[in-house]
């Protein structure tokens, strides 16, 4: 079996930091795009402060933390 069969929940919030630092700004574009309610302030990101961004639009967008990562993973492809 592969690696991707033993995904943990790190590996993947690993997997959504690299995607965040290559292509945040296409991802941010896209998340305003589907989600008008989004503002700059709810979308800005600092390095290493994933979850507090993942906080933000979870309040603004009235969903679990879950869905917006799956979210941001989605939008990152």
């Amino acid at each position: 079996m592969s690696a991707n069969n033993y995904l943990t929940k790190g590996t993947i919030m690993n997997e959504t930091e690299l995607n965040l630092k290559g292509n945040w700004n296409v991802v941010k574009g896209k998340l305003k795009q589907a989600y008008g309610d989004l503002t700059d302030d709810d979308l800005a990101y600092t390095n290493g402060k994933d979850d507090e961004l993942v906080g933000r639009i979870q309040k603004r967008l009235g969903t679990t933390a879950g869905d917006v990562r799956k979210l941001i993973q989605k939008y990152s492809r």
